[in-house]
């Protein structure tokens, strides 16, 4: 099977990107004018259900992104390659190391769920399970993540986008993995070197939150929170989200 995917720079770093549940390869706005093409090859991976990939069946979950990330860094000739993952997809970024980790060379991730289970109370499941079929419910979601900030006309955008290219089903069965998976014992001690970069204004995925997971499950793990940013980094703050990843990346 072919994996279609967005491909960008030739430098001799190797990248695999992975979006977050609102997302797809194409959902990562203006941070991509931003990037060292030179230095770095990023690739970026639709999920099944998703952007290129909407027709494509699976049992959408963390471990199958896992298992087509590995394939597409197959594809790619990428023996060894660093992960970047955006929410959701920092979650999968640590199943993909859980899988190989012998072929990452580092690991970043943005505003990413941690590899425990994602604890939801009832009005908090009500929500986020609700999403998938109910409009409504993406935009608050949207709305909470970027510290209730954001314009109306850009949530609107973000919402149309998840909506046009992802399916239903797809997008609720993810939420249902990703809350629900337990990777802590697979990753937890793992050397490998380790940034996470969240918003000031996430009120859903802090740094607190993250000096409680990923900076206690990893050993080399640093924590940067950007300034004027909520969730969605890429859109706003991409300059700031660039040159820290790439400082990561770099060193």
């Amino acid at each position: 099977m072919t994996i279609p995917h967005h491909l960008t720079g030739t430098g001799d770093h190797h990248v695999l990107v992975l979006h977050d549940w609102f997302g797809t390869s194409a959902g990562w706005g203006p941070f991509l004018d931003c990037l060292d093409g030179g230095a770095f090859s990023y690739a970026f991976l639709d999920y099944r259900g998703y952007g290129q990939r909407k027709d494509v069946p699976g049992a959408y979950t963390l471990a199958e992104i896992a298992s087509d990330a590995l394939a597409l860094a197959d594809q790619l000739g990428w023996d060894r390659f660093s992960l970047v993952g955006h929410s959701m997809g920092g979650k999968a970024a640590q199943q993909v190391l859980a899988e190989a980790p012998l072929r990452v060379r580092k690991l970043a991730g943005l505003a990413p769920v941690p590899a425990g289970v994602y604890p939801l109370d009832e009005a908090g499941a009500a929500l986020f399970y609700g999403a998938a079929e109910d409009r409504e419910k993406r935009f608050a979601i949207l709305d909470l993540v970027t510290g209730q900030r954001a314009g109306r006309v850009w949530l609107d955008r973000m919402v149309d986008q998840s909506l046009r290219h992802s399916t239903s089903e797809a997008f609720g069965s993810y939420v249902r993995d990703w809350t629900t998976a337990d990777l802590e014992r697979r990753i937890s001690g793992n050397p490998v070197p380790v940034k996470v970069i969240v918003g000031e204004h996430d009120l859903a995925l802090t740094a607190e939150l993250m000096r409680d997971t990923f900076l206690s499950h990893f050993p080399n793990a640093e924590l940067e929170e950007l300034g004027g940013s909520g969730h969605y980094p890429m859109y706003e703050a991409p300059v700031a989200l660039a040159a820290s990843l790439e400082g990561f990346l770099h060193n």
